[in-house]
């Protein structure tokens, strides 16, 4: 867990590295990757929920058979 110390300590460290002008850009490059690295979860999720109703349907199917 990021404490409110540690992380206006990382933005002055941030700030100093990077400069005030890439900040933003660096920050609108983050969010874009979180963004993607959530929705690629997400989708992994479904289709591993899709495969175990799929597979659940079919043993359903063998056992009335």
């Amino acid at each position: 867990m990021i404490t409110p110390t540690v992380a206006v300590i990382l933005l002055v460290i941030a700030l100093i590295l990077f400069g005030p002008g890439k900040l933003p850009e660096l920050g609108k490059s983050l969010g874009r990757g979180i963004k993607e690295f959530k929705q690629a979860t997400t989708e992994e999720e479904r289709e591993e929920k899709s495969k175990e109703t799929k597979e659940s349907k079919e043993s359903d199917e063998k056992k009335e058979a």
